[in-house]
Parts: structure tokens; C-alpha cells; sequence
């Protein structure tokens, strides 16, 4: 009876997962169509009917701050789902369909998709150009460093930068400051910079810059944190919920190994052999001579607790491979919804790592080097792969390890000399001078 309400349960359960599954692509459209209809619930009250943003005069600054920001969330809900249809439809065959009717769901009536999507689109077509993280981000990388330079230190100059940029134009800037004249460039760049000071609107350019910089900042922290919680988060949830509930199934006390790789069980019997050790040395010293049958109960009793332990340590390493596979394409998948985020995340980088002093630089090239490919590296490499080995229940391979330890640090190490030979040098050439004084 237990086994046959508990195979009741698991069908149960898997039924219901196949029945949310092919509703995936309704449910999906859904959402991106409820995202939809909060934009424009949005622009109807706030914007009468226009588009969000388009009027700055009507609400104050923090208010257009909300408003985007709730923009962007929902444009990003309806990318997120759209992208999620667009799969399920994809992976939808005739087995599926038969499946749908057969369950009783109903089907996806096309006139109803088509109109949603239009919807959708209508909408989503007057904010294909709204995203000032990504502008500002392919202004940078476009423009040459002199003109990276004047985005920061001359709003006022970057604006008409910007446009030019759009147009896909290459600028550079025009003027005496670009020609070799009589007077030295620092005249005119002391002149531009007062005219940008005196200028009554270049307040408002600073504030801009700074509120880009801030969106910039926020994004990346967030994109960053999420990055560390969807691998643990998906680790923990699929172990507890999907992949331990599946293997506590099929593991039984007389089927399931209790050692799955050589070293456990050569761990086991070094321990069982300790136990006995030192139930016989205590006997010794307290002058007793027990039998050997109580001797032999203890040691049998100790043998299963060691095995139970054995066994469930084995179980949980095969749990971890599967845990492990899932928080990889949890990943991959929300690497692949936030090219945007990568952009800006990239951009915040860059702003990071070339506004630290050459003295920084230089230190965190060494500390660096040191930690992966300096002397003491073996010794981290060798504790990582050992931990990685006993995580997923795999024997240390000792021949793999002082392989894998004699030749990635050297590869690793000739990549890092190249990137500051390369690039870093034509970058930076202040901070390679800083790091081989320091090296030295």
C-alpha cells in the first residue's frame, strides 16, 4: 500500500509537471501581454497616451527615474517571455499536441496569438532605441581615448559627441586643441573647460552624467549578485526539490552503494580499524578482558554506522553532479537573457579598473599572478581539484593533479604576460613600469 500511494504521489506530480509544461507557451504569452498592458496602463494616465518620456516637463526628476525604471523592468519581463515562447512553440511536436488534447487543455487559439502579439509589438516598438545604459556604453567604445576623455571631463562637448556617434560617425574632436599650433594645447583646453563652467546648462549635463553613472553602478551590482545567487539558489532548490527527492527514491538500504570510489571505502576500513584499535587499547588500560563476541558486536555496529555514513555521503555527491549541471544552465540561460546587462556590467569595468592609480594596478596584477601562478599556486590548485574531486565523489587522480598543475599555471601565465604585453602596455604603460618596479 505505501509503495503503491507513494508511486500515486510521484505520477501525480509528474503529471502536473507536463501539464505546466505545455502550458508553458500560453502562459508565457501571457505575461509578456500583461507587461504590455502595463506600459501602456503607464502612458495612458501619466503621459496621456504617449510615450514614457516623452514630456520630462510634466513630473519631477524622481518621478521619470520611477517611471523608467518600471518601464525597463516590464520591457525586460516581455523579452524575458517572449524568448520563452518562441522556445516552447519550438519544442511543441505532435506528440505534444495529441498530449493537450488527450488532457483536456485547451489550445492556443491563433487569431488570439496573433492579435496579442501585435499588441505587444505596437508597444514595444516606440521603446527600441530606450535604453541610455547601452547608448552611453557603444559611445565609449567607439570613440577613440581622447574622445572617451572629453565624455567625462566636458559634458557639455560629450552630448554633440554622442549624436555624431549615433549617426555612425567616427568624431574626433575639432578644433586647435586637435592641430599643433604656436600656443600649447593646455591654453585651449583651460579655455574649453572655463566655457563649460561658465555655460548656465552645464549643471544639468553633470547631473545627467551622474545619474547614467549611478544607473550604470546599480545594474552591474545587481547583474553581479545575481550572478553568485542563481548558481547557489539553483543548486540548493534543485538538490532539495527535483534531484535528492528523485534519488532518496531509487536509494534503498540494499541496493543503494554505500562506496562509490575506492578511496571512501580504503577511508571506511582505515576508520573500522582505528575503532577496533582503540576499543581493545582502552581495555588494556582499565585491565579488563572482555570476550571476544562484545568485542566483535561493537565493531559490527560501528561497521553499519560507518556504512549508513558512507552511503549517505555517497548519495549526496551524486546529487551534487546533477545539482551542479542544472546551476550551469541556469547560468548559461541567464547569461544568454542579459546581453544588456553584460554591456553595461562591461562599461562599469572598464570606468572601475582604468580609474584606479598605477600604484592599484600593479598591486592587483600581483597579487593576481601570485595567487594562480606564483610559487605557492601548486598547493591551491592541488586543495581546489582534491575539493572538486571529493564534491562530486570522483577519486583524486594524483597523476591528473600534478599534471593539470604542471602545465595550466604555465599556460595561464604566458595569457597573462601577453594581455600586459599587448594591451595593457599600449593602455597603460605608466602601470607596467609600476608593476615591474614592484615585481622587481
Amino acid at each position: 500500500m505505501n509503495n503503491s500511494g507513494l508511486g500515486y504521489k510521484i505520477y501525480s506530480y509528474l503529471l502536473a509537471t507536463y501539464k505546466w509544461y505545455l502550458r508553458t507557451p500560453e502562459r508565457s504569452l501571457d505575461e509578456a501581454y500583461n507587461a504590455a498592458l502595463e506600459i501602456q496602463k503607464l502612458e495612458n494616465e501619466y503621459f496621456n497616451g504617449n510615450k514614457i518620456g516623452s514630456d520630462l516637463a510634466l513630473h519631477t526628476n524622481s518621478v521619470m527615474d520611477y517611471f523608467e525604471s518600471n518601464l525597463k523592468k516590464q520591457l525586460r519581463i516581455i523579452r524575458m517571455r517572449l524568448t520563452e515562447f518562441k522556445a516552447s512553440r519550438f519544442f511543441v511536436n505532435e506528440s505534444n499536441q495529441k498530449s493537450i488534447k488527450k488532457l483536456g487543455i485547451e489550445h492556443l487559439n491563433p487569431s488570439i496569438v496573433l492579435e496579442k502579439l501585435r499588441f505587444i509589438d505596437e508597444v514595444t516598438a516606440k521603446y527600441t532605441t530606450f535604453d541610455e545604459e547601452i547608448t552611453f556604453r557603444e559611445t565609449i567604445e567607439q570613440a577613440p581615448e581622447s574622445t572617451v576623455k572629453s565624455l567625462v571631463i566636458e559634458p557639455k562637448q560629450s552630448n554633440i559627441i554622442r549624436k555624431n556617434l549615433d549617426n555612425g560617425q567616427r568624431i574626433q574632436q575639432k578644433g586647435k586643441t586637435n592641430t599643433t599650433g604656436v600656443l600649447p594645447r593646455s591654453i585651449f583646453n583651460t579655455i574649453n573647460r572655463l566655457q563649460v563652467e561658465l555655460d548656465p546648462k552645464s549643471e544639468q549635463d553633470v547631473v545627467q552624467n551622474f545619474r547614467k553613472a549611478q544607473r550604470r553602478t546599480i545594474i552591474s551590482v545587481r547583474f553581479l549578485l545575481l550572478l553568485i545567487i542563481v548558481p547557489i539558489l539553483t543548486h540548493q532548490l534543485s538538490k532539495a526539490f527535483i534531484v535528492g527527492p528523485i534519488i532518496n527514491h531509487f536509494q534503498t538500504s540494499n541496493e543503494a552503494a554505500i562506496f562509490i570510489n575506492y578511496e571512501m571505502e580504503e577511508q571506511a576500513l582505515l576508520e573500522l580499524q582505528r575503532f577496533e584499535e582503540k576499543i581493545k587499547f582502552q581495555n588494556l588500560l582499565r585491565n579488563v578482558t572482555p570476550p571476544e563476541e562484545k568485542i566483535e558486536i561493537q565493531v559490527r555496529e560501528k561497521a553499519l554506522e560507518i556504512a549508513e555514513e558512507y552511503r549517505l555521503i555517497s548519495a549526496n555527491a551524486i546529487k551534487n553532479v546533477f545539482a551542479d549541471i542544472l546551476s550551469v544552465i541556469a547560468v548559461i540561460w541567464f547569461l544568454l537573457l542579459s546581453k544588456k546587462e553584460i554591456a553595461v556590467l562591461k562599461d562599469f569595468l572598464d570606468h572601475v579598473v582604468y580609474g584606479l592609480s598605477d600604484s592599484a594596478k600593479a598591486f592587483i596584477i600581483i597579487l593576481f599572478t601570485d595567487i594562480f601562478v606564483g610559487f605557492h599556486s601548486p598547493h591551491g590548485w592541488e586543495v581546489i581539484l582534491e575539493g572538486v574531486s571529493r564534491h562530486w565523489g570522483l577519486p583524486a587522480n594524483h597523476d591528473f593533479i600534478f599534471l593539470f598543475i604542471a602545465t595550466f599555471p604555465v599556460i595561464l601565465d604566458t595569457i597573462f604576460k601577453y594581455w600586459i604585453f599587448r594591451y595593457l602596455n599600449r593602455i597603460s604603460p605608466s602601470a607596467v613600469a609600476t608593476y615591474r618596479n614592484m615585481n622587481e
